[in-house]
């Protein structure tokens, strides 16, 4: 018995765990970045000064990367015309694979290459995909690590608030 009860509680403890880093609020400035983009010109974050802007960091080989995918899609066709971007940030050293799975998943907001992993760092990603929202003032505002169905309402919740700031 004290056995199980034991079980329940690392159990317990560990679903708290990822609860807390699944989302989390983030503050400070963002850290400008340019990075080359897929439409084959430079991208900075300070072209977007004055929108709420979504950095979502993903991989080729992160399968929840590829699920959420059409989701950020679908919000930056909703929002993109309201004072809202979405920037997919690809983390890997070769641009081939990410490209090959654009090919598949088609989106419409700008994707960048992060082939040195130096915007990682700078928003201290610590796995894939994650997502960091920044207000109009250029403020972080929300970090999301991880996705499961359903985290998009959230992001929504966000967007809808900052763009009312």
């Amino acid at each position: 018995m004290r056995q199980r009860s034991i079980g329940f509680l690392a159990g317990a403890l560990l679903a708290a765990s990822a609860a807390v880093l699944a989302a989390d609020t983030a503050s400070g400035p963002a850290p400008d970045f340019t990075l080359g983009s897929r439409a084959g010109k430079p991208l900075s974050l300070a072209d977007y000064k004055g929108k709420v802007v979504m950095l979502n960091f993903w991989a080729s080989w992160c399968v929840p990367c590829k699920q959420e995918m059409p989701l950020l899609d679908t919000i930056y066709k909703k929002y993109g015309k309201m004072g809202f971007t979405l920037i997919g940030v690809n983390v890997e050293p070769d641009s081939k694979a990410a490209n090959a799975v654009l090919e598949k998943i088609p989106v419409s907001f700008p994707v960048v290459y992060d082939t040195d992993s130096k915007v990682s760092q700078l928003y201290q990603v610590s796995g894939m995909p994650s997502t960091v929202i920044i207000d109009r003032k250029g403020q972080m505002r929300m970090l999301h690590r991880g996705y499961k169905p359903g985290d998009e309402n959230e992001y929504l919740d966000s967007i809808r608030a900052l763009m009312k700031e």
